[in-house]
């Protein structure tokens, strides 16, 4: 019997050269697909800019793309490439409503600063060195989901992907004047000073849950089969402080595929939380639609190998059947060492990717008894 699993890797322009060239593509497809890999999640959209020749930011913004790009047209290249070696696309709109990083809005809010989000100081809206679109704003809402139709109509792709900025808004904004006046012709009185008060929390996730079912519905009456494909912080910290509501985003079957951000860097940690999603978050109806992120590389940090094969065994024996990891490059250090362990053993056999029907038919969950477990981690000792 075929194996189907979501095996897939996010490709960035941070510390990767992947994208440099046509060869540099071609080169990382073929790799992908020898060392098992069957999905790809390029970066399209970051820093004020697309990684495509873009009609409507030309119209809107005069940036047709990414400066470093120009003349070329990178998404196309790794449609292309990947296609030729049977690796499934889904295009990763990294930055979401944010509008730059340590720019003071960037290009964006030059502008458009009408388009801002805003504290509760009045100050534009800045999170972890990210300054953010104001993600309630409904022109806002519209450019974003103009980008992702103009992807999905101009590119042979197999869905879009969002992420922890998409939808999304740290919980400190929505003090621009238009969202104030919004809530208080609906409550009567102005929002509360406290940002994480109840029902202030609500409504605003409420309203980026509205946008995700209208990008939901424009991206399916395109073709239906199309994948939404959301990778979100992990719940309920990414309710408190970006406003995601997966849980009403799954209950209401808004996502096809999640993949929430489990970037711990020991396995007890990744595990605990994995418990913690089967048992409380996903139901029997959900579960095939997560294959959690894993993180495999940041700065100096690189997942051992122990590791990213415990949290493998173990997503399978929870009834996760996939995973994928941030980002590419791990792959490729120490003469793609990681690599080999996934070739040699998890990914040793092919995998098909997970149709439609795939993601939403109901599984059994599998819940791994310790006994099994213990024995599972045994043999990974004795590996290593």
């Amino acid at each position: 019997m075929a194996i189907v699993e979501t095996r897939g890797v996010w490709l960035t322009t941070t510390d990767s050269k992947v994208f440099h060239s046509r060869r540099n593509i071609a080169e990382a497809m073929d790799f992908l697909a020898e060392t098992g890999f069957n999905v790809i999640f390029p970066v399209v959209w970051n820093r004020g800019a697309t990684m495509y020749p873009s009609q409507l930011m030309r119209q809107t913004f005069d940036i047709e793309i990414n400066p470093q790009f120009v003349g070329r047209d990178p998404l196309g290249e790794v449609v292309t490439e990947a296609q030729r070696v049977g690796l499934k696309v889904i295009p990763w709109f990294e930055y979401g409503f944010a509008s730059s990083y340590n720019l003071n809005g960037g290009a964006l809010l030059a502008r458009k600063p009408e388009w801002a989000a805003r504290d509760r100081e009045g100050n534009l809206l800045k999170k972890n060195g990210f300054e953010w679109l104001n993600a309630l704003d409904p022109e806002v809402q519209h450019l974003m989901l103009n980008l992702i139709l103009e992807v999905v109509n101009n590119y042979d792709v197999d869905g879009i992907q969002g992420d922890d900025r998409l939808p999304a808004l740290p919980s400190e904004g929505g003090y621009d004047p238009g969202t104030v006046e919004r809530y208080r012709q609906q409550f009567g009185e102005y929002p509360p000073k406290n940002f994480k008060e109840k029902r202030w929390l609500q409504w605003r996730a409420d309203i980026l849950t509205e946008f995700l079912a209208r990008l939901y519905q424009a991206v399916k009456a395109i073709n239906s089969n199309l994948l939404i494909s959301i990778t979100p912080n992990i719940h309920d910290w990414a309710y408190k402080e970006y406003l995601q509501d997966s849980p009403t985003w799954l209950e209401r079957g808004l996502v096809d595929m999640i993949h929430p951000q489990i970037y711990r860097r020991d396995f007890l940690t990744y595990k605990g939380i994995v418990d913690k999603l089967v048992n409380e978050q996903f139901t029997d109806a959900t579960l095939p639609k997560l294959a959690p992120g894993l993180l495999m590389k940041v700065s100096s940090y690189r997942i051992s190998p122990e590791y990213l094969l415990q949290a493998i065994e173990y997503n399978r024996a929870c009834g996760i059947f996939g995973e994928v990891f941030f980002f590419y490059e791990g792959l490729r250090e120490d003469n793609d060492a990681l690599a080999k362990v996934l070739r040699k053993g998890p990914y040793v056999q092919f995998a098909a990717f997970p149709s439609l029907s795939d993601l939403n038919q109901a599984r059994v969950s599998k819940k791994v008894s310790s006994s099994i477990w213990q024995q599972l981690l045994s043999f990974l000792r004795n590996v290593f």
